[in-house]
């Protein structure tokens, strides 16, 4: 018999907290930022009831290093920001990549830069998910574009975090993070998620840094018997300091970036509808996929022949998907809560097909169904 499921209506914010407890995670360490306050809220009441921590910290910078911190001991962690906050997260993100902690960072957007508009939604986070620490890395963020999403993928984003050893962003926006919709619940104990590979054999074996065949080295907690030193500058495989030796850098460094590369297949998610015959295909996240969907049934209503492209994971970014998608559509309309900045990876990505790439930008306020139809029927006149 299947485990019984539960309907509740949530807060898209209160999705992503138990989530996170359905998901395993036992710190929280957070600082109070909207629109991603409710988050920390849930979080400070729900783990002491199911034997976790939560700590507020001084500033945003000690709140990742306290999740960091709590990871390297083997607890599952997380934690939660917006904005200027995400900004601030950057230096620790970097770190917690180049350590390789596992741990969950949730950004619920709103409007930038700098303080910007603490509560009108925005998708301008894109590019700083990817590429907001110094140097060559590679992440993994997710889209959620509803109240479910943002449960089911919380779980995910702690699953992908232990088996690839690596801080995975959640990127919600303030529309998904404060809406409200029926989620449903399985029951917690059927939940499943990865846990870090721990060494085996030897104490005086041990290679901290040294990859399996995925890239992914073994992680001993702090504490155990297997010693190792989280070091964040250029090391070896016994996590000793190497910041003269280029080609140790170089290694660590393909190393990092290749465990997301080239394991991308069992990450990337993509959903699609209506691509076997769409002509004009419109590619969205986060809230704006809501609106983008609505369009794209309108047109095909009216007799256009339009589809519909959603990534649920915007990093690694889905290059072959897209590609397949540029082959076949005369055009591709990326519509986003910024100024355009997913379009450019679209666009390269769909430079060896036939699809002209359209960008439809605005800032702080949501799109309707109606503003992207009219841009699906304008393409349509010119391609």
């Amino acid at each position: 018999m299947e485990p019984e499921r539960r309907v509740k209506l949530m807060q898209g914010n209160e999705a992503c907290a138990e989530g996170a407890i359905a998901a395993g995670v036992r710190f929280y360490a957070g600082y109070p930022i909207t629109p991603s306050n409710e988050i920390a809220n849930i979080m400070s009441a729900r783990l002491p009831q199911v034997g976790g921590k939560f700590i507020q910290m001084e500033d945003e910078i000690a709140s990742l290093a306290a999740a960091i911190g709590a990871a390297l001991t083997g607890v599952k962690a997380m934690d939660a920001t917006s904005g200027p906050g995400f900004s601030l997260k950057m230096e620790n993100l970097g770190l917690a990549c180049m350590v390789e902690v596992p741990l969950v960072l949730v950004n619920v957007q709103r409007v930038g830069p700098s303080i910007g508009m603490a509560t009108s939604p925005a998708q301008g986070d894109v590019m700083q998910a990817r590429y907001g620490s110094h140097g060559d890395y590679a992440t993994i963020v997710l889209s959620p574009s509803s109240v479910q999403d943002m449960f089911d993928f919380t779980i995910k984003a702690v699953d992908l975090s232990e088996r690839f050893r690596v801080p995975v962003i959640l990127l919600a926006d303030q529309v998904v993070g404060h809406m409200r919709q029926n989620v449903t619940l399985p029951p917690y104990d059927t939940i499943k998620t990865a846990y870090r590979s721990e060494p085996q054999g030897p104490v005086d074996q041990y290679h901290p840094y040294k990859g399996n065949e995925k890239g992914v080295p073994p992680m001993a907690k702090f504490g155990s018997p297997y010693h190792w030193y989280a070091n964040s500058s250029a090391h070896n495989e016994d996590s000793f300091q190497a910041t003269s030796d280029f080609a140790v850098s170089k290694a660590l460094v393909e190393r990092l970036t290749n465990k997301i590369e080239k394991n991308k297949h069992e990450i990337i998610e993509v959903r699609g509808e209506f691509l076997d015959d769409a002509e004009i295909v419109v590619l969205a996240f986060g809230c704006t996929a809501i609106a983008a969907r609505g369009a794209v049934l309108k047109a095909r209503d009216s007799g256009i022949k339009a589809g519909f492209f959603r990534p649920l994971v915007l990093w690694p970014f889905p290059e072959d998907e897209v590609r397949v998608v540029s082959e076949k559509a005369k055009a591709i309309i990326v519509p986003e809560m910024n100024m355009g900045q997913y379009v450019h990876p679209v666009r390269e990505a769909a430079c060896r097909g036939k699809a002209e790439v359209f960008s439809l930008a605005r800032l702080g306020e949501v799109f309707s169904s109606s503003e992207i139809l009219r841009k699906i029927v304008e393409v349509q006149n010119v391609v």
